[in-house]
């Protein structure tokens, strides 16, 4: 083993660099049980394979970002990078009745406010925050 580790795993950290174009942080807030399910969109030219993986995956039926990363054998850092690109391209979608399920009386989780914040900035990103929200 070198210095810098083995080859297998330079060409692994290689691989993932260049499927995630060198980003290192996904857009969206996503948890690893955030849930995935296949939306309406399709993915934008040029996107790895694993994007196409993802969305197969996602049409069976829902799918944790935890389950797909342990199915694409890939990081789970990676597997958010490109989760949130197809979530980019409305290719899939957080159902928001998984989070929206729970007690009536508690509070909204952070990762409905997160998908619907991610929601609202696509639908209109020209819009200016309100300085006082919370």
């Amino acid at each position: 083993m070198t210095a810098h580790g083995s080859a297998a795993e330079d060409s692994t950290f290689v691989r993932t660099y260049t499927l995630t174009r060198g980003r290192t942080r996904p857009r969206h807030l996503l948890g690893l049980d955030t849930v995935l399910d296949a939306g309406p969109g399709r993915p934008g030219p040029g996107q790895a394979e694993e994007c196409a993986q993802i969305l197969a995956l996602c049409r069976e039926h829902r799918r944790s970002v935890t389950e797909l990363a342990g199915r694409l054998g890939r990081p789970v850092t990676a597997v958010k990078i490109l989760v949130s690109d197809l979530l980019d391209a409305d290719a899939l979608v957080v159902p928001v009745t998984a989070y929206a399920a729970s007690d009536a009386h508690s509070r909204p989780s952070a990762q409905l406010l997160a998908a619907l914040s991610a929601g609202l900035k696509r639908k209109w990103p020209d819009a200016i925050a309100y300085p006082q929200a919370g």
